[in-house]
């Protein structure tokens, strides 16, 4: 039986589009960027061309995008950037509690040289309240990150309200929308962010490039030194093939994310309804808020989620967790716990994360299967 994936929030398979559209750089296309020959302008060309085709995606200007290795790279170039360009101002930064790992590390590496973080709450629903970020703005904040929507519940956040009272107060903003970006609309103008982070290979890209939106004015240290590549914000010879293919990532989901929105919002929909109408005390976090159209985090009482994933794995279905280990034991996702779930709940959540290719047969083979490895787990915990 064909296997079937439902953690596109990790990662997402690449588009037969992109794919074409790579395949020259790796054969006839090879040259380097920076080279001034044929072969080196050609090169040029296709980075220039996929600059302003990431450009066009988040209403941006072609000298605001810089090139990365993915969403890390650029989430720590943004805020240690940022920081360390502005440490006599100031030593203080405003994130939240639910960021990605890349944000939550790197205000912790901040704090190593000097830095004070505040971190941000959020309610039961996973939604940051601008409010509470007014309140932990202070004299010295020099920057302030908040994520557009969250990796494993897939909540909103409201970025245009917090631009508002960031700009007031002239302290930059900057978003991780590597979730978001490809799978809603993404304008940098609209939502009045300074920086930006995102991945390819979150919205059917290849993996191993990102880009980070830098608004004119924004003042920052390069990342990496060596040579003048990206106006010399980020040094190293240019994945060529990787730009071509977040390019061509950007033309696609301008071509097609909202049709796909619609579709995958419906099945995601269906996902839920089916698996809340069979499962005793099942509830899905985060589904009171505007939330991204694939992501389907459920709480199932009574089956503990690493041994679901594991049993659906041998089921040939894949999602996740959100649960890391630590020192040999599990540890539930940082982002539930901030929501002000217990353990046990956050220790029973599982993400479901659908995409372009999903199928109605699939969502209902999911179903089928989660109903009946739930009702097996929970009659083993209650075996005295």
């Amino acid at each position: 039986m064909p296997r079937i994936y439902f953690d596109h929030a990790a990662t997402t398979p690449v588009h037969p589009a992109v794919v074409a559209a790579m395949e020259p750089c790796f054969g006839e296309q090879f040259g380097n960027a920076s080279s001034g020959h044929k072969l080196g302008r050609e090169a040029r060309g296709a980075v220039d061309h996929a600059r302003q085709q990431v450009a066009r995606l988040l209403g941006a200007q072609f000298d605001e995008i810089v090139f990365t290795s993915g969403g890390t790279e650029a989430d720590n170039i943004a805020l240690i950037g940022v920081a360390l360009k502005h440490r006599e101002r100031g030593r203080h930064l405003v994130i939240t509690r639910i960021e990605h790992h890349a944000v939550l590390h790197s205000a912790r590496f901040l704090e190593s040289q000097g830095f004070e973080v505040t971190c941000v709450p959020v309610d039961h629903q996973c939604r940051v309240a601008p409010d509470e970020v007014a309140r932990a703005l202070r004299d010295d904040t020099v920057l302030v990150s908040v994520m557009l929507a969250n990796n494993e519940v897939g909540a909103l956040q409201p970025i245009a309200e917090i631009a508002e009272l960031t700009s007031a107060r002239g302290v930059p903003l900057h978003t991780d929308a590597v979730q978001a970006t490809g799978a809603i609309p993404v304008d940098v103008n609209e939502l009045g962010v300074d920086l930006l982070s995102l991945a390819a290979h979150k919205f059917y890209g290849p993996k191993g490039v990102g880009a980070l939106f830098i608004r004119r004015g924004v003042q920052m240290i390069p990342w990496m030194y060596g040579g003048e590549q990206e106006r010399g914000r980020r040094s190293g010879t240019e994945n060529v093939p990787g730009i071509v293919g977040l390019g061509a990532a950007c033309e696609v989901a301008q071509c097609e994310r909202d049709e796909a929105a619609k579709r995958i919002r419906a099945l995601r929909d269906r996902l839920e309804s089916g698996l809340l109408a069979q499962i005793d005390g099942a509830s899905v976090n985060g589904a009171e808020v505007p939330r991204l159209p694939g992501h389907c985090n459920i709480c199932l009482p009574g089956a503990g989620n690493e041994a679901l994933s594991m049993n659906l794995d041998l089921a040939g279905i894949a999602v996740s967790t959100g649960s890391a280990c630590a020192s040999g034991a599990i540890e539930p996702s940082h982002v539930l716990v901030a929501m002000g779930r217990p353990r046990d709940e956050a220790l029973a959540s599982v993400r479901f994360s659908l995409g372009r290719w999903t199928t109605e047969a699939e969502v209902a083979r999911v179903v089928e299967a989660v109903v009946e490895i739930a009702s097996r787990l929970r009659r083993m915990s209650t075996r005295p």
